[in-house]
């Protein structure tokens, strides 16, 4: 267990999240309404999300099939009759006054998440539900010095909330969980999970309790939109409600912002409960039911996920954890490995995709915008394999490909990098420096060991850095010998 230590003793920190994740679909949840991002305020809006009167809501079928894959993605229970119900609250930008929502009828029921920390350590988050709702507008209060703008592009937009078990025991366990979950969405295409543009957005519930007691008293952190910004709410939040209870306070159950600027939270306002909002069926939409069949169609749909990819990853390449976590965190990035890996060794691939292709890619913006391909550095990593060029000189040669897009044969050829793997011809150059060295010779001979990296340098400098490196080190070690 996973402690917080205060001024009076150890506490526990309890975490549960609220996962709010735009669906990938062409049109909203109950409107033809287009949902691209970025078009002129308002610009996106139809009759049935601005809540004009005897609009009636026509439920999407892509929405369903994108929750339905997701939850299977999860291993949860898909439930086969849910109810959307209308959730009552005001804000400027929710022109109905409602939200139509899931409640106690959600589309997925119970489910779990596996994680893996950064020391190894795996563990199990459970997963409440899933549910489907339609968004809000969006209100802008920097446009005007005394007035707020209204954007309804987003409203009616389809967003599957994922709520999970308070499991969750650290900043590094939620950021390992979103992350998780924010990767198995984006394998299967149900959201890309831009957290940037608003796409994927976490609402954070905190409370501290001492070891084996009671849950405490919680508090909500509303939309929070990075990863890093979720484990710096939840910094800050654990160490305030330490000092507020140490102080011979009290937690008021609450929503608050996080500021990430100065790097705390801030009173929104009271917390509501789910009684608050007045739930009930929505009149306008009846139960929305599913056969097996539908959902075994959705079933064979998935694709391998990163669990499973991993799990292959590590038997098919030889790869150890780490190297297949890193690979399967995203799918594309997978799917480059992949064919950079074919028929040449797994490992050395992987060194090369981790290092040096990930620098570029982490510089360039991303992976469609290195010039270098898949099969070019798979081909660059058959030239190292068969020792057409040493893993130096392949450096020098990356950083062609990087810079004119050319294949690693062409520019090899072109510049003779062609690495010297001649027996006689590297003993030359081993005899040239040992006479040139002989008093360092001598020395080595009387048990200064640390001088054979000084005779490799100046050999391989000889050579221009052609000389095959391994082939180099034996026959240097048999003539010191």
């Amino acid at each position: 267990m996973k402690l917080v230590e205060g001024k009076t003793g150890s506490w526990e920190v309890v975490i549960g999240l609220e996962v709010h994740a735009q669906i990938i679909s062409n049109t909203k949840l109950f409107s033809g309404a287009p949902t691209g991002f970025g078009a002129e305020p308002n610009a996106q809006v139809s009759f049935v999300d601005a809540a004009f009167p005897g609009m009636l809501p026509v439920l999407n079928r892509v929405c369903v099939e994108q929750a339905v894959r997701t939850g299977l993605g999860l291993n949860a229970e898909i439930n086969l009759t849910s109810v959307f119900e209308r959730k009552n609250y005001f804000y400027q930008d929710l022109p109905a006054g409602y939200q139509i929502s899931q409640y106690l009828h959600p589309i997925v029921g119970k489910g779990q998440l596996k994680i893996e920390l950064a020391d190894g350590e795996t563990k199990m988050i459970g997963i409440t539900r899933l549910h489907l709702e339609q968004d809000a507008g969006k209100s802008l209060h920097d446009q005007h010095p005394n007035r707020t703008y209204i954007d309804l592009n987003r409203a009616g937009v389809a967003l599957m909330e994922i709520v999970s078990e308070p499991d969750i025991r650290s900043p590094e366990e939620a950021g390992a969980y979103v992350r998780k979950l924010r990767s198995i969405m984006r394998y299967i295409g149900s959201c890309d999970g831009n957290m940037e543009q608003g796409n994927l957005r976490c609402d954070v519930n905190i409370s501290v309790r001492r070891p084996g007691a009671e849950l405490g008293t919680r508090c909500e952190i509303k939309n929070v939109n990075s990863v890093r910004f979720v484990m710096q709410s939840i910094d800050y939040e654990v160490q305030r409600q330490i000092e507020v209870i140490e102080s011979g306070g009290s937690i008021a159950q609450e929503t608050r912002l996080f500021d990430p600027t100065l790097g705390t939270t801030r009173t929104m306002r009271t917390k509501e409960d789910a009684h608050d909002y007045r739930y009930f069926p929505d009149p306008d939409l009846l139960p929305l039911r599913l056969t097996e069949d539908f959902v075994a169609q959705q079933k064979a749909k998935l694709p391998e996920l990163p669990d499973q990819k991993k799990e292959r990853f590590v038997k098919q390449y030889n790869l150890p954890s780490y190297d297949a976590d890193f690979l399967t965190a995203e799918r594309e990035l997978a799917n480059f490995y992949e064919e950079a890996a074919k028929d040449v060794d797994g490992k050395l691939a992987a060194n090369w995709v981790m290092g040096d292709f990930s620098a570029a890619m982490n510089k360039s913006g991303g992976l469609d915008k290195v010039q270098v391909t898949a099969k070019s550095l798979n081909a660059l990593v058959k030239l190292i394999g068969n020792g057409t060029i040493s893993g130096r000189m392949a450096k020098d040669v990356f950083i062609d490909m990087l810079e004119t897009g050319k294949d690693p044969e062409s520019i090899v050829n072109e510049k003779g990098m062609v690495q010297v793997s001649d027996t006689a011809s590297i003993e030359k150059l081993i005899d040239d420096v040992l006479v040139q060295n002989q008093d360092k010779v001598a020395e080595y001979r009387s048990g200064k060991d640390k001088l054979f990296g000084f005779f490799v340098g100046q050999t391989m400098k000889a050579s221009q850095g052609k000389a095959n490196p391994q082939l180099l080190n034996e026959l240097l070690l048999k003539k010191l010998q």
